[in-house]
């Protein structure tokens, strides 16, 4: 009779436990592409580090805010193109971005409530925008980003989160490798095309807070 009453206590736990929010971290890798590095995205990888605030506003939909830095390096002589008196370029900078997604699951992801078909892992989608600033050779750049993106999460626990996203980013500069390398075959840039790319593909754990009302119950 104790062990009954402890699985349905447990049971009754399990049913309640929806949080409006969770918080963490993550490390990763990037890779850039651009006028120094036209085809292979990880030819120069280099590292990240996230902070994220996500709002759950239900199983299938989330809203996340990214905060990421990072490097981004390119060497131009890797590739085979050649560049006007055969010039070559190298560039390495540190990033920052700040970003805002929507998520959409393919499962409805949690644990517990049965009914509600919860599943402890899912794939999904993400896309949104947000703002990356920039050093190279001192001099500095900033610029909007649109981020598109997969990823998988995993529930090891209750509260507990571990995931992976990989998030290809299109910058609206072509400074991200720097000013020498913002028009080297004499082609101007404009908004949608002539653009640098990076991506990051980051692991990250989160723990959900701030639980929400299971029953309200309304008064006069």
């Amino acid at each position: 009779m104790v062990l009954v009453a402890a699985l349905a206590g447990q049971s009754r736990a399990l049913a309640q436990e929806d949080y409006r929010f969770d918080i963490g971290g993550g490390i990763g890798m990037t890779g850039y592409l651009g006028d120094a590095n036209s085809a292979n995205l990880f030819q120069n990888p280099s590292w990240d580090v996230e902070l994220l605030f996500r709002y759950i506003a239900n199983p299938r939909i989330n809203w996340k805010t990214n905060f990421y830095v990072g490097g981004l390096r390119g060497d131009s002589s890797q590739m085979d193109n050649v560049f006007p008196d055969g010039n070559n370029f190298k560039f390495s900078t540190t990033f920052y971005e700040l970003s805002e997604l929507f998520e959409f699951h393919f499962f409805n992801y949690g644990m517990g409530e049965t009914y509600r078909r919860l599943k402890r892992w899912t794939p999904y989608i993400t896309a949104g925008l947000g703002l990356t600033a920039w050093s190279v050779d001192g001099k500095g750049g900033a610029a909007f980003t649109i981020p598109l993106g997969i990823g998988f999460k995993f529930k090891p626990a209750l509260r507990w989160n571990l995931g992976l996203e990989f998030l290809m980013k299109k910058t609206f500069s072509d400074r991200l490798d720097g000013a020498a390398l913002s028009d080297p075959l004499g082609i101007k840039s404009e908004f949608m095309k002539n653009t640098d790319w990076y991506s990051t593909l980051t692991l990250t754990i989160s723990y959900e807070f701030s639980k929400r009302c299971a029953v309200c119950n309304y008064k006069d």
